[in-house]
C-alpha cells in the first residue's frame, strides 16, 4: 500500500486535473455507474468521527474518507483507496489538501456548466485557505479579470488580494463588505465558517452564479433566504446528504421558502438531463457539501500520479 502525504498530494494534483477528473465522474454518476455513501457522523463528546464512502465502476476503485471533527484539534482528513479488482487496499492518501482543491474544483465544475460563458468578474466571501481554491477553480473555467474579496478581517483580505492577484495575474481587490464583493460579480463564492448568513441576497445582480461552499453543517448559513428564494436553479452535489447538513437550504425549506422538490443534483446538470442556466438573467446557486465519489476520484487520480513519478512511500499490511 502507497502512502501518500499531504506534501506530495500538493506537488502532485493540480486544478485542471482535478476539474476535468471530476467532470468524468460526474458524468459517471450521470450514468449511474457510481455508489455514493453521503457523510455519517459518528458523535462524541466534544466532536464527532466522521466518514463518507463510494466505489466507481469505470475508474476500478472503491474508498472512504475519514477524519475526527472537533473545536480544538481541527481537521486531519486521510482517504483510503481499494482495487476493486483485486479487492485490496492500495492507498492511504493525507487528504487536507487534496480536499481543500477537490472542494474548489466541485465550485469550478458548477461554475462551467451553471455561470454564464461570457462571465469575467468573481466576488469571494472568505479568504482562507480553501477561498484560494475557490477563485482557483472559477478562473480556470471561465475569463475571470476582475475580483472583489471580502472577509472580516481586513488584514487576512488585503494578504488574500495581494496573493491571488500574483498567482493568478488578475486583479484582485479587498472590500469592505460582502455585499460590495458581490454587487457587480457574474460568478460568486462563499466560504466561511458563519452561523448566520454573511451576504444579503438582494445584493446579487441578475444573472449570477453563486457557489456556496462552506456552510457543511446544519448548524451553519452562509445565505439568506433572499438569495435561496432568488435562485432560479439549486443545485446540490449530493441531496440525500443535503438534506441532513445543508443550513441554507435546511433553514429556508423550514420556512416554506424553499421545497427540496427544486433541488436538483449536480451529476444532472453535468449529465445534461437539467440545463444549468435557465435563463441569461437567472440567479444559479450551487450548494456544495461534499460527494465521496468526488474524494475517491482525486484520490485515484493522485494515486496514478504518484506511481508514474516514484512518489510516496510503498508499506506492506
Amino acid at each position: 500500500m502507497l502512502i501518500v502525504s499531504d506534501e506530495d498530494v500538493r506537488a502532485l494534483l493540480t486544478m485542471s486535473e482535478c476539474i476535468e477528473t471530476l467532470d468524468g465522474v460526474f458524468k459517471e454518476a450521470a450514468a449511474g455507474t457510481v455508489s455514493n455513501m453521503s457523510r455519517y457522523r459518528v458523535p462524541f463528546t466534544g466532536g464527532s468521527y466522521e466518514v463518507m464512502a463510494a466505489a466507481s465502476d469505470e475508474l476500478g476503485y472503491g474508498g472512504l474518507k475519514t477524519y475526527v471533527s472537533n473545536s480544538t484539534g481541527g481537521h486531519h482528513m486521510v482517504v483510503l483507496l481499494y482495487s476493486t479488482e483485486t479487492a485490496k487496499p492500495v492507498a492511504l492518501i493525507a487528504a487536507n489538501s487534496l480536499g481543500a482543491t477537490r472542494t474548489g474544483a466541485a465550485s469550478g465544475i458548477a461554475t462551467r456548466y451553471m455561470a454564464r460563458a461570457e462571465a469575467s468578474t468573481a466576488g469571494i466571501i472568505g479568504s482562507g485557505s480553501q477561498a484560494r481554491t475557490q477563485l482557483a477553480a472559477v478562473c480556470s473555467v471561465r475569463p475571470i479579470e476582475r475580483v472583489r474579496v471580502y472577509s472580516p478581517t481586513p488584514a487576512h483580505r488585503e494578504a488574500f488580494a495581494t496573493e491571488m492577484s500574483r498567482e493568478l495575474s488578475i486583479a484582485v481587490e479587498a472590500v469592505g463588505s460582502a455585499e460590495a464583493a458581490v454587487a457587480e460579480a457574474d460568478v460568486v463564492c462563499v466560504i466561511t465558517t458563519a452561523h448566520e448568513p454573511v451576504v444579503d441576497g438582494a445584493a446579487f445582480r441578475d444573472g449570477t452564479h453563486v457557489n456556496a461552499a462552506g456552510a457543511a453543517n446544519w448548524m451553519y448559513r452562509e445565505l439568506d433566504e433572499a438569495a435561496v428564494r432568488r435562485a432560479e436553479l439549486v443545485v446540490v452535489d449530493d441531496l440525500a446528504n443535503a438534506k441532513i447538513e445543508c443550513g441554507d437550504l435546511i433553514w429556508a425549506a423550514e420556512r416554506r421558502v424553499f421545497r427540496w422538490e427544486r433541488a436538483v443534483e449536480l451529476h444532472d446538470v453535468v449529465g445534461g438531463r437539467v440545463s444549468g442556466r435557465p435563463s441569461p438573467a437567472a440567479i444559479t446557486l450551487f450548494e456544495s457539501q461534499g460527494a465521496a465519489f468526488e474524494d475517491v476520484a482525486v484520490g485515484a487520480l493522485v494515486y496514478r500520479r504518484a506511481l508514474e513519478r516514484g512518489m510516496g512511500h510503498e508499506v506492506s499490511i
